[in-house]
């Protein structure tokens, strides 16, 4: 039987236990060798202790034996009868969070420690939105050294309850909780006896061995980037080497080089050591001959000519900056990498930074420090080859190198095409702002605004109209703003260009910010699939300080389809609606969306008293 491979990242605060746990999974599961375990135990009993300590197994510099931390990054590899572990050990320093980057990028799941007596702090929420950024779909809570709080399950529920709330902010498909003491091997690779009252679920291990990630990987979107041009076997035909970014290449597939546009069929396809191979799917070093001579070099990227990706000099990025000696701020130059691209580009705007306790995004930020994470709008010299994060790791992130130390300063996950120059906004001279007489405290109610999103059939409407009817009976005035129901009037003329879909957004943020500077909720119920224009009515608010939350009704796809209320995805599909969102036109997914509903979450109701929770609106 194949076993597969699952790499996963170990993440968490200063001595909440990383090094131990993953010494107890290779001491368990019998994965280390007599002279280590020798080693271990020398080290330890040099150190003062009565037996091996097992965190000393990653902890490999010297620094870190001293200082009993871990700064680097350590990869352990194991193996269990049903599968392979790659395990990156990453430190828990705010200072070395750069690390713990490196280390989480390529992860397929992330292991985040809580020392149960201390609770979540704010890097455990630093690296648990970290691992969502980097799109680590998978995430497991370990509530390590319950053994020092008598193993209570209250403790655990605590903590548990406190995590799952914040995580409905992140962007995670797949959260789970384990109870473990890493010291004593408690619920780490056999069953604890300790927690078997209260606590359902498999160990650690058990887990780890199970999850399912292979469909996490992008099967679509064919992806070569080229890295080195070669030629195998002494031939005189030039064959294109690099890793598969996506997808499955195959032997007479027609294939587009970019930036070029030229065209061709793959006519072999060698592994590594030189044989043969009848497929390359994503994650497999290749290289390929074409049928055709064409000028490919480093930095260009093989696609199918349907399925191609961004080519464009300006993008968005949301990046953590890692140098403690310099600042991001707009107008900066740096060194681009992207897949094997590199370029020169500028920051030409700061969007915000953000808290990683709250999320809350700060649009006065003038600069990005040490660990600071941002969004960013780039101008690049050259087109750049990428697609977004959320489509394709590989070719959607990208590292910003200081032309003039050659150190990384920052790493960052393309989220699309910039939104371009701002509008310019003609207005004339002797128009000016009047104030009101009244200030906003002294109106008769709060304010704000609730921004559902969604695909077609997702729920919007119908958690909107619970909602309004809570509110107002409730006391707290509200008014729902649906999008069908403002192209009656509003926005009558108006089409569904991309121009047309913007001036809509844009309209509808204006009215929702009155309504709230008056006073009233307002409930604004519109697919609005692209990110930049929900980020727009989010600045919108923030500038006029207007509470603002955006809910994603995310329902899957296929589930919209099947209710498909208005009959649009039926004529969507028979080509009578063009650029429906979902069919034809892509839905941007929101990344950090202030409430996240699901289908499973609950009734109307129920989804709509979460919302009012949200606001902070005490009831009348």
């Amino acid at each position: 039987m194949r076993r597969n491979l699952l790499r996963l990242a170990t993440a968490g605060s200063v001595d909440d236990g990383k090094s131990t746990l993953i010494g107890r999974l290779l001491f368990d599961s019998k994965s280390l060798f007599t002279d280590q375990l020798d080693a271990i135990e020398r080290a330890s009993l040099s150190r003062g202790g009565d037996g091996p300590d097992l965190s000393l197994v990653t902890d490999g510099l010297r620094a870190e034996r001293e200082q009993g931390i871990t700064i680097d990054v350590a990869y352990r590899y194991f193996a269990t009868p049903r599968r392979k572990f790659i395990i990156a050990d990453t430190p828990g320093h705010v200072q070395y969070t750069r690390n713990m980057v490196t280390g989480a990028s390529t992860a397929d799941l992330a292991l985040i420690l809580v020392d149960a007596r201390k609770g979540v702090s704010e890097q455990t929420r630093r690296h648990a939105f970290l691992s969502s950024l980097l799109g680590v779909g998978h995430l497991v809570l370990c509530v390590n050294k319950m053994d020092l709080v008598g193993w209570s399950e209250q403790r655990f529920e605590e903590i548990r309850s406190e995590f799952a709330d914040f995580a409905t902010k992140l962007d995670v498909g797949d959260l789970s909780f384990v109870p473990v003491s890493a010291l004593h091997g408690d619920n780490v690779v056999e069953p604890s006896e300790r927690s078997a009252g209260w606590y359902p679920g498999p160990p650690l291990l058990r887990h780890l061995e199970e999850v399912h990630v292979a469909s996490d990987r992008n099967l679509i979107d064919n992806r070569l980037p080229v890295q080195y041009v070669i030629r195998p076997h002494g031939e005189t035909q030039r064959s294109y080497a690099g890793t598969v970014a996506g997808g499955i290449f195959k032997p007479g597939d027609e294939v587009v080089v970019l930036p070029s546009g030229r065209t061709s069929k793959v006519s072999q396809i060698w592994a590594p050591g030189g044989g043969k191979v009848e497929e390359a799917f994503t994650g497999m070093a290749v290289s390929l001959t074409l049928d055709d001579e064409i000028d490919i070099g480093r930095g260009d990227m093989l696609a199918r000519p349907g399925n191609q990706p961004h080519t464009d000099r300006e993008l968005d990025a949301m990046v953590c900056w890692f140098s403690d000696d310099t600042r991001l701020r707009a107008g900066s130059e740096y060194s681009i990498r992207t897949a094997t691209q590199t370029s020169k580009v500028e920051v030409t705007e700061l969007d915000y930074r953000l808290d990683v306790n709250t999320l809350h995004r700060q649009t006065d930020a003038e600069a990005l420090g040490l660990n600071d994470i941002g969004r960013i709008t780039l101008k690049s010299r050259q087109a750049l080859l990428f697609d977004p994060y959320r489509e394709n790791r590989a070719t959607g992130s990208l590292i910003l190198i200081d032309e003039q130390t050659n150190q990384t300063v920052a790493a960052g996950m393309i989220t699309g095409r910039s939104t371009g120059a701002p509008r310019v906004e003609h207005k004339a001279s002797n128009v000016v702002w009047h104030s009101s007489a009244v200030e906003r405290g002294q109106r008769l109610s709060t304010g704000a605004t609730v921004w559902l999103t969604g695909l077609s059939g997702s729920g919007k409407s119908t958690i909107a109209v619970e909602l309004e009817r809570q509110l107002i009976a409730s006391g707290q005035p509200a008014y729902l703003l649906d999008g069908d129901n403002l192209r009656h009037g509003l926005n009558k003329n108006l089409g569904f260009t991309d121009e047309d879909r913007r001036e809509n957004i844009r309209r509808v943020s204006e009215v929702a910010a009155l309504f709230a500077d008056a006073g009233v909720v307002a409930i604004v119920s519109l697919i609005s699939p692209f990110r930049a224009e929900r980020r727009e009515a989010r600045k919108l608010h923030d500038g006029r300080n207007l509470p603002f939350r955006e809910v994603f009704v995310d329902t899957p796809l296929e589930e919209c389809e099947l209710r498909d209320p208005k009959g649009l995805y039926k004529k969507a599909r028979s080509g009578e609606l063009p650029e429906f969102t979902g069919v034809s036109s892509p839905y941007e997914r929101p990344e950090f969306a202030d409430v996240t509903i699901t289908p499973s979450d609950g009734t109307p109701a129920e989804i709509a008293h979460r919302i009012r929770e949200s606001l902070g609106i005490a009831e009348h």
